[in-house]
């Protein structure tokens, strides 16, 4: 047998090293690991599918499951990392752990790692860029005329900033930290004072204006899916009509092809926190069971990885004005699967800034914050983090200096050193989610004679699981699944025929084991079985046929069974 690959999970992984991965962990472990493609990138990449079961208990589209994928965003690397050691972990402890032997053994985990190969890529390179997502020119395949273009112009490797002195500025050195750029003050005047820019080259430039030009490829993917799709005039980067993208597309095609998905997590970066539904309405608005299982388990999410759990609506806007569509409302609010985004990774708790409210402290925070992002620098990560100011001879602008923040590496992703351990917060999390899945069981067959040739069978099911076969309230508002589905499946003869029932027919949808209401509620619970239905049929055969009956719910899996009529 194969041994398992040992990856390092400090070091992100090219494309090509990426798929040889994958392969080797199918090699390894054939019964639990398969990899398809599940469509093309831009740039013809197969977008690689993780398909994570143990086939020796059933296939994958029998049974309930749950999806994760990351690096939808270019440079969002540790998103992919994240996915890669859910991978691993699941595969290195089955068969020694009772929750991921269980896991593989009852449920399908759809796990796409990459989904943005071509943005990730480009990230990656020898001389970098980093671009929201795909490399496809968007809206206009031109090139710009003039501008600043963001890119690596000393070789080193990083996209950092450049200070050049003006009296006209908006920064300072800071009184103590010369390092530091902090803001001037309102009606101040008479100091030393800088504007700041990306690194970059200048195109045509007049000696006076200087504007950053928009990357040409100005998609983002997140915004390119249907539910809540706008125009670019309204959600830039939305493409031109939803899904038109080849990585949105086949993530769409794939989770609408596999409606046994009944929850899912996306991994991206940064700010250490969990996104919940919903992004386009209040709490409010929502389903109330919804709201409370989302609350639940987001309460699991918090104690399994530290991060705290946000409503994107409440708490989470770019702009307190602006609504933000993307992957979680289409899942959540077209499907009616569970979903999160996970931010992974916040430097600023890493430097000790505890209290932030997220995107609202980019726009303003106390200088005191900023001191302990420098000091963390210094201490953790070698001064690495924050780059000193060096003199650089720009070709455009003359002298500048070159330096500040590292964002690439050490804030939309964390230093090497710590990349393990932010992935390593999630797998228990997440098998939970997953273990708690609807799963359909097989609870017996009955068959009664009622005449010489006449028979009743019978196929009594129950949906194992902590949620409901449905999922959310949401799915059957949508109309996304059926109640059970019972079927009999008779052989073409004249001696067999179906005497009453249906070849095909539609039971109850069925409740899960989450108790929905407290042993001491004012009223008692009035559907005590609710989990379980049963499909019968009147079948005029000879003795000792064999009757094969099946019975499925979407999102809870499949059973068969054969009985002998005797």
């Amino acid at each position: 047998m194969t041994a398992l690959p040992s990856p390092r999970f400090d070091e992100f992984l090219r494309y090509e090293a990426l798929t040889a991965l994958l392969m080797a962990y199918v090699q390894a472990c054939p019964n639990l690991v398969s990899v398809r493609s599940i469509g093309k990138s831009h740039e013809g990449r197969d977008i690689w599918a993780v398909i994570l079961t143990n086939t020796a208990t059933g296939a994958d589209i029998d049974k309930p499951a749950f999806w994760l994928d990351g690096n939808i965003h270019a440079s969002e690397l540790t998103a992919c990392t994240t996915c890669l050691y859910y991978l691993h972990h699941l595969v290195s402890h089955y068969g020694t752990d009772a929750q991921a032997t269980h896991l593989l053994d009852t449920r399908a985990i759809y796990l796409v790692p990459r989904l943005n190969p071509d943005g990730a890529e480009l990230a990656l390179a020898d001389t970098p860029r980093h671009i929201r997502s795909s490399t496809r020119r968007y809206p206009y395949d031109e090139a710009p005329v003039d501008g600043l273009t963001v890119e690596d112009i000393d070789g080193d490797g990083r996209i950092l900033s450049m200070r050049v002195r003006d009296p006209h500025g908006t920064y300072k050195k800071h009184a103590t930290e010369p390092r530091l750029m902090v803001a001037r003050e309102p009606g101040e005047f008479g100091g030393e004072y800088y504007r700041l820019m990306p690194e970059g080259t200048l195109l045509n430039h007049d000696g006076l204006s200087i504007r950053v030009n928009k990357d040409p490829e100005g998609l983002d993917l997140n915004r390119n899916f249907p539910a809540g799709w706008r125009q670019e005039f309204e959600q830039p980067g939305a493409g031109p009509y939803p899904a038109s993208e080849p990585e949105v597309r086949a993530m769409v095609e794939f989770l609408v092809s596999h409606p046994n998905i009944g929850a899912a997590v996306s991994f991206h970066t940064y700010s250490g926190v969990i996104l919940r539904p919903c992004g386009t309405r209040p709490d409010e608005d929502m389903p109330p069971e919804d709201l409370w299982t989302f609350q639940r388990f987001s309460a699991l999410g918090e104690k399994h990885t530290g991060y705290p759990v946000v409503s994107i609506w409440h708490e989470f806007k770019y702009h307190p004005k602006e609504v933000v569509t993307g992957t979680q409302d289409w899942v959540y609010e077209h499907l009616g699967a569970l979903f999160w985004v996970v931010e992974l990774w916040s430097p600023n708790k890493e430097a000790g800034v505890e209290s932030y409210k997220w995107i609202d402290w980019f726009r303003e925070h106390p200088v005191e914050d900023d001191l302990k992002l420098l000091k963390w620098s210094d201490e953790a990560c070698e001064g690495q983090a924050y780059v000193d100011w060096r003199p650089f001879l720009h070709p455009q602008l003359g002298e500048v200096e070159i330096g500040g923040w590292d964002k690439m590496n050490f804030w939309r992703n964390p230093p090497a050193h710590l990349r393990e351990r932010e992935a390593a917060r999630f797998p228990a999390w997440m098998t939970q989610i997953a273990l708690s899945l609807p799963r359909l069981e097989l609870l017996r067959t009955e068959v009664r004679a009622l005449g010489p040739d006449t028979w009743r069978v019978r196929l009594a099911v129950a949906n194992s699981g902590w949620l409901p076969a449905y999922v959310t309230k949401q799915a059957l508002a949508r109309k996304q699944v059926r109640g059970v589905m019972f079927e009999i499946h008779l052989q073409p003869d004249p001696a067999i025929s179906l005497v009453s029932g249906k070849l095909r027919m539609e039971g109850p949808h069925l409740e899960g084991h989450a108790p929905r209401q407290s042993q001491l509620a004012f009223l008692p619970e009035r559907e005590i079985t609710g989990d379980r239905a049963v499909g019968e049929w009147v079948v005029r055969a000879p003795k000792g046929t064999r009757i094969h009956v099946s019975a499925s719910a979407e999102r809870a899996g499949t059973v068969r069974a054969e009985v002998s009529l005797d």
